[in-house]
């Protein structure tokens, strides 16, 4: 139903049913591994050092350049070789950020979908109609707050991404800035040093095309030019766009005696579902 769209990706845990189906319906599209899954696994199956681990393996995922990822996993297999084995045959571009053949972005983790499953968690034992009013409900005061808090932001871009330039603007002041031409600029943060390239938005070390939001070293460029940031920012972050995502609400229902329900579905009949009773007391 839902239909290729253009670099669409599948991201799930490493179930085999999803694995195999997926690759029926979605044949020439990616998929890739949730980090955190890949987490838990590594607790259960590797219990040396896993203490250790943990803040080296989620900015291994995280790693904007291959010298950045290469390091995290030398460090890795210092601590224990089994996790780096296991890491490397699962497919570093099904977990790494900077191995994946389609941008991810943010989206490397479940917490959309584990957020909802937790909302619903108690709900799901309603009845079918309770459970669907329930939803209907849910999202339209989730739509109307989302709407609300959109309606109060004055900045170019949602909150959550004004932060983190915000962040990125500090970490610009400290660097120095050095221009080529007028697109093409050297940025010197401490000892390194960096190529900008803010006409293809480009930076060698990779965070501003992977993020699509300007990193510290493009700002640098664009203050040395005396640009605004807004050209170089997916329009996916902008303020506007949360206004456009959240402008259409969820229609409310009338009550049910002003139904218009056709015929051939009002004399339908649905039957309980065909099943086997567990011997004993029911758990629930």
């Amino acid at each position: 139903m839902y239909g290729g769209k253009p670099n669409m990706r599948v991201i799930s845990d490493r179930n085999e049913s999803i694995l195999k189906a997926t690759s029926i319906v979605y044949t020439c599209i990616p998929h890739y591994a949730f980090m955190w899954h890949i987490w838990t696994n590594i607790k259960s199956k590797f219990k040396k050092g896993h203490l250790k681990l943990s803040e080296l393996y989620f900015a291994t995922t995280r790693s904007y350049t291959l010298d950045e990822f290469n390091e995290r996993v030398s460090k890795i297999e210092e601590i224990d070789t089994r996790v780096k084995a296991y890491l490397y045959d699962i497919g570093y571009h099904r977990w790494s950020r900077v191995h994946a053949t389609v941008n991810k972005t943010w989206m490397m983790t479940s917490n959309i979908a584990e957020s909802l499953n937790a909302v619903t968690k108690d709900t799901r034992e309603l009845p079918i109609v309770k459970l669907l009013e329930y939803m209907m409900t849910l999202l339209e005061r989730w739509t109307n707050e989302k709407l609300l808090k959109a309606k109060v932001t004055f900045t170019y871009l949602g909150k959550k991404y004004n932060k983190e330039l915000e962040d990125n603007m500090t970490l610009s002041r400290k660097m120095r800035e050095r221009a080529l031409t007028d697109h093409i600029h050297t940025v010197i943060d401490d000892v390194k040093r960096f190529i900008v390239c803010l006409q293809n938005k480009r930076c060698s070390y990779g965070q501003f095309q992977l993020d699509e939001l300007p990193c510290a070293h493009a700002l640098a460029a664009l203050r040395h030019k005396n640009e605004s940031y807004e050209n170089y920012c997916s329009p996916y972050y902008t303020r506007e766009s949360l206004l456009h995502t959240y402008e259409i609400p969820v229609d409310p229902l009338p009550d049910e005696s002003k139904w218009n329900v056709p015929q051939h579905i009002a004399e339908k009949v649905v039957m309980p579902p065909i099943g086997k009773r567990q011997s004993g007391r029911p758990k629930k």
